[in-house]
């Protein structure tokens, strides 16, 4: 077999395989042996027909097989051994490519498109972002310590509404006369009775049992934000919505927070032998850290991400690309003229991160390995898997590193935690590399600047 390529321009290759009768020889006359040897033909008993008749029935079909075989190993080996970073996967063309004739040829050439790769160089120096971390602040403790303690709390379901507790009912949207309106919003409703702003509609909603209703005007109850998510409405109809409703109560809910003891340090932090509130509010501080720190890896991560795409100036072999995108598609719907609309915003930008991504992991690997991720599970499973009776060490080990395996073969369970990887990765790297200001800032401002990104 002899392979060789053209440089057509900067970025594309031709690539060109010629395969003679002696590339393939020994592995087609090996199975039409085998096919002799089993073939049943009328006139002759069970591997009994003679050679001749066994190739003109089968040997073209072999030689088909058997030469894209050959194409299949040997292209991409030519492509590791010459070591060509290419974009996508070669293309057959067709224009050059004859239509073989495995009856009656020999020796067969094809030839293939490719695009290769370009060099993406990165300078850091243009690259200024902070790196925005949450301030933990004693209301943030307070906050997250009132939701633990409803979270371990005692449920009931009273008879009677009392102050504080979750109320479950259908609301109907009322007209001018007081009727339910033609049309009108209705919805089975669920909200906590400390989010009603008015006073007055509050007190009216306490001591009501199930089946009973009250009426009241669902602009002063509730903020918009709230209206939206009790009514299930769009954010604009939500706004908009001041109309008087009818509430029927079906029922309520109460939760009674835990104490604050020694029992719940224990639930909360087991193993941890947390004495005293004090202790307690230490944990739960660094426990806020921990998962802002998350959020703020990824905020960061993401607004280097942008930056690198702002100042890629890399050539891009869009011809090519497209070319490949449309043979590749499984939208059959999709057209060259519609790919051509949407190239810039929707399949540009996610070839651009490919790129750098590429350009990313030659500085440091940050894909994850199979290995990080089988580790990262056990790690996960360790923490809420304990020791079967008679369990010793190596078992113990060996049964979770077992289940973390079988875990990470399945992409669709493992997708998340290989994604979170990734991200924690490419911050370490990136942070390795910019030595980011850190900025602390409240919560409220960094969801406002996550959301702007």
């Amino acid at each position: 077999m002899n392979i060789t390529s053209e440089k057509l321009s900067n970025l594309e290759l031709r690539i060109k395989l010629e395969i003679g009768e002696n590339d393939y020889k020994e592995r087609v006359d090996r199975q039409l042996k085998e096919y002799q040897h089993k073939a049943t033909v009328p006139g002759f008993r069970k591997g009994m027909a003679p050679m001749g008749l066994i190739q003109r029935m089968y040997k073209s079909a072999i030689v088909a097989d058997e030469v894209q075989n050959l194409l299949g190993e040997n292209l991409y080996k030519y492509l590791d051994d010459e070591k060509l970073e290419i974009l996508g996967s070669p293309l057959s063309n067709d224009e050059m490519t004859a239509t073989p004739d495995f009856a009656k040829e020999t020796s067969f050439t094809f030839y293939f498109d490719a695009a290769l790769a370009p060099e993406v160089n990165i300078d850091w120096s243009k690259i200024d972002v902070k790196l925005t971390q949450v301030k933990v602040g004693a209301k943030d403790i307070d906050k997250q310590i009132d939701y633990i303690t409803r979270q371990y709390g005692k449920f009931e379901t009273p008879e009677t509404i009392g102050e504080g507790d979750y109320v479950y009912g259908k609301v109907v949207e009322l007209d001018k006369a007081g009727n339910e309106k033609e049309g009108g919003v209705q919805s089975f409703v669920s909200f906590e009775l400390a989010n009603v702003k008015d006073e007055e509609i509050r007190n009216s909603i306490i001591g009501k049992k199930a089946e009973e209703a009250v009426v009241f005007n669902m602009g002063k109850a509730f903020s918009a934000a709230e209206i939206e998510r009790t009514l299930r409405i769009e954010t604009a109809a939500a706004k908009k919505f001041k109309s008087d409703v009818r509430l029927t109560i079906s029922g309520c809910s109460r939760i009674t927070p835990h104490a604050i003891d020694a029992e719940l340090f224990e639930r909360v932090f087991p193993g941890e032998a947390i004495k005293d509130e004090a202790a307690f509010r230490k944990a739960i501080g660094k426990q806020i850290e921990r998962a802002n720190n998350e959020q703020s890896e990824i905020l960061y991560v993401n607004q280097v991400r942008k930056a690198l795409l702002d100042q890629f100036n890399a050539e891009v072999p869009e011809a090519f690309l497209k070319r490949w995108i449309l043979s590749r598609s499984k939208d059959e719907k999709l057209t060259a003229e519609q790919l051509d609309a949407e190239w810039a915003e929707k399949y540009l930008p996610g070839i651009k991160w490919e790129l750098i991504d590429g350009a990313l992991n030659k500085i440091e690997p940050i894909n994850p390995t199979h290995a990080e991720v089988v580790a990262r599970i056990k790690e996960l499973l360790g923490r809420n898997d304990s020791r079967q009776d008679g369990e010793d060490d190596a078992a113990y080990d060996k049964r979770l590193t077992e289940a973390a395996e079988s875990i990470a073969r399945d992409e669709n369970n493992s997708r998340q935690l290989v994604d979170q990887l990734y991200v924690s990765k490419t911050f370490a790297m990136l942070k390795k590399q910019l030595k980011p200001e850190v900025e602390k800032v409240t919560a409220k401002e960094f969801e406002t600047r996550a959301k702007g990104e």
